[in-house]
């Protein structure tokens, strides 16, 4: 007997395409889908994976679906992607901040378009290739996120925005399985193909993962309109003069084109007068942020001076840090100084291995 009818979100990668055959032996009703968010023959060559999927990689889950017996759809989205997320990263760089597009993309394009899919198809499920885990508090009987098991892989830093709903419906097959013993699967079920095919955490949308020249492709203006502001210092002493505001991020190093003496840092950037402040590396350090646009997972309300672990980049190791909930922000304060805090960018804090909620650093 079948244990339900599940969405599965197939991009033709391998953590993708390993999903869906282990819910398929599992005994689920599988049907495959792909979002197609982006015209990748565009930016991407046809012979290199995006952060999302390419023209072959479409054709090589048809294949697999075909394979396995399943129904398979192509859903065209690129119109809603333009709107919800391709504006937003621009907008968000014109802003002074550095946005996570991949986070809003999960959030607001992926599972609004799966579930609505597995609505009309009468998917019970939707389940993605994500190496995380769904868990369920036994005593408040919330749905919250926990980090996969292999902690080179967990994605759970990109998933905090998925919501209570989102998470009741949403298998994670691969949060219990290290890569290795993925691409051993892989192997064992004779798609070595799928074992070998590189992989990129570039932005599907963004060309060699250059987002400067995206932002003066897409705003042909900008770089005349923003060249020449200020650099200045923590004191506010002008030192010389840069690029244009949008082209740089908080804690950049390299590219400054300036020189001091001494290496200096992206501290702050001003977009109202086009001015970017810099500073030493002890400069970059901070102890204290606040986030909105919270969402929360294990709990529906933080208690007071809440101690979590606290990540503000995918790849972050973490600091603890005391979050008290001032309204519709958090306050964040790390025991020990955190390097280059930057607007617009995802923190997501966890109580152990288990996600507690995020929002975006303002």
């Amino acid at each position: 007997m079948s244990k339900g009818r599940v969405l599965v979100a197939m991009s033709g990668g391998i953590d993708s395409s390993i999903t869906a055959l282990l819910l398929h032996e599992q005994g689920y009703e599988v049907i495959g889908i792909t979002l197609k968010t982006w015209e990748y023959s565009s930016t991407c060559s046809t012979g290199k994976e995006s952060g999302c999927c390419n023209i072959d990689s479409f054709n090589d889950a048809r294949e697999l679906a075909v394979s396995m017996g399943i129904p398979y759809y192509i859903i065209d989205i690129k119109e809603q992607f333009e709107e919800k997320i391709i504006k937003n990263f621009i907008s968000e760089y014109i802003a002074g901040r550095t946005p996570n597009p991949c986070v809003i993309c999960n959030t607001e394009i992926k599972w609004d378009y799966f579930l609505k899919k597995a609505d009309q198809l009468g998917c019970e499920f939707i389940a993605t290739g994500h190496y995380a885990q769904v868990n369920k508090d036994d005593v408040n009987g919330r749905y919250f996120l926990s980090k996969g098991i292999d902690e080179k892989k967990d994605q759970s830093y990109v998933l905090w925005g998925l919501s209570q709903d989102n998470l009741r419906r949403t298998i994670l097959p691969l949060g219990k399985y290290h890569k290795s013993e993925i691409k051993e699967l892989a192997t064992q079920r004779g798609f070595d193909n799928l074992a070998k095919k590189r992989e990129s955490y570039e932005i599907c949308f963004v060309p060699n993962d250059d987002y400067r020249a995206f932002l003066k492709t897409r705003i042909p203006e900008l770089e005349k309109k923003v060249d020449g502001g200020n650099f200045i210092d923590t004191q506010g002493n002008i030192l010389g003069q840069h690029k244009g505001y949008p082209f740089y991020t908080i804690g950049q190093r390299k590219g400054l084109e300036i020189a001091l003496g001494q290496p200096m840092y992206v501290v702050d950037i001003i977009a109202e007068t086009n001015t970017v402040v810099i500073g030493t590396k002890e400069e970059v350090f901070k102890q204290e942020m606040y986030i909105t646009d919270i969402n929360l997972m294990k709990y529906n309300r933080l208690p007071n001076d809440f101690e979590a672990l606290v990540k503000i980049r995918y790849k972050d190791s973490g600091e603890f840090a005391i979050l008290s909930q001032e309204g519709n922000k958090i306050n964040v304060k790390f025991a020990n100084k955190v390097s280059a805090i930057t607007p617009g960018q995802s923190a997501v804090f966890y109580e152990g291995e288990n996600v507690i909620g995020g929002g975006v650093i303002c």
